[in-house]
């Protein structure tokens, strides 16, 4: 039986990582801040840890494997990092297509945090596999979620920029077979859903499946930002007005990556609109 531990377990790709790993008879352990409110299900082992301090990493048993998702501070990864070489035979770091091999300046923070990471991963010892995930479907439940469960409109900029969101649940079936599975080392794999949308295609697919059309409103980038200050953070604001006008009429990166490596298509977004459809009906009273 292998032990894998878990660094993002709760998270929406994480949690599916945990879930299909004990489908596997794996053994598990989430290194998570709150072992009390995970909400995973099954034989897990829960350690308390943030990946702010190194230290949580000091004495930790050593593993077959580790899935990581980077959520902290860039300048604690060194350490981290150093520390979980020695700990795991292999790391599968959950990355960003963003990131290009030979590319070593870019203009947003989350592509440098990525790109920084997957150096320090690959100058260390241990085996690695990176998953360069495209868009994850489960943005159309924080983006328009709120709205949906409101009423029937939808305001959002650029409503023509596409690309080829992929389901949570593919992203994890992918992880298991890098931890689990021989022929993944030193692979970099990146990973799309099966079908170019644009987002204004993407809310039509919602309303369909909820049994409720849905009207698309085109919002302007200074409308856009007036209404998401103080919610979100500024640089996240400022990365996504600034890559969206670049998915406006130019062709979408749709990889068969997932089918080649699970055997089986990637899930469409209707498919995982309807997985989620819960999440956008309105609260009960």
């Amino acid at each position: 039986m292998k032990r894998v531990l878990v660094i993002g377990a709760t998270g929406n790709v994480g949690s599916q990582v945990v879930h299909q790993l004990l489908e596997r008879g794996a053994q598990v352990t989430a290194l998570t801040r709150r072992p009390g409110a995970t909400g995973l299900a099954g034989p897990v082992e829960l350690l308390r840890g943030d990946l702010s301090d190194p230290a949580c990493l000091d004495g930790m048993a050593e593993f077959d494997a580790a899935f990581l998702v980077w959520c902290a501070p860039l300048a604690t990864a060194p350490q981290v990092l150093e520390t979980l070489a020695r700990r795991a035979g292999r790391v599968v770091f959950l990355s960003n297509m963003t990131v290009r091999d030979g590319v070593d300046a870019y203009d947003n923070r989350e592509s440098a945090t990525h790109h920084a990471v997957e150096g320090l991963i690959r100058r260390g010892p241990c085996g690695w596999t990176f998953l360069r995930a495209g868009v994850f479907a489960n943005n159309a439940r924080l983006w328009w979620g709120p709205q949906i469960r409101a009423g029937d409109r939808v305001r959002w900029p650029y409503g023509a920029a596409s690309t080829a969101p992929i389901h949570e649940r593919d992203l994890a079936a992918v992880a298991v077979r890098a931890l689990l599975d021989p022929g993944h080392d030193q692979a970099r794999y990146v990973l799309t859903g099966p079908e170019a949308l644009s987002h204004r295609d993407q809310v039509r697919i919602l309303g369909e499946t909820l049994g409720r059309p849905l009207r698309f409103e085109e919002m302007t980038p200074e409308e856009a930002r007036a209404a998401w200050s103080g919610t979100w953070p500024a640089p996240i604001i400022d990365m996504l007005l600034a890559a969206w006008p670049k998915l406006v009429g130019t062709p979408v990166l749709v990889t068969p990556t997932v089918e080649e490596i699970i055997g089986s298509p990637p899930s469409t977004f209707r498919e995982w609109a309807r997985d989620h459809a819960e999440a956008f009906q309105p609260a009960s009273n």
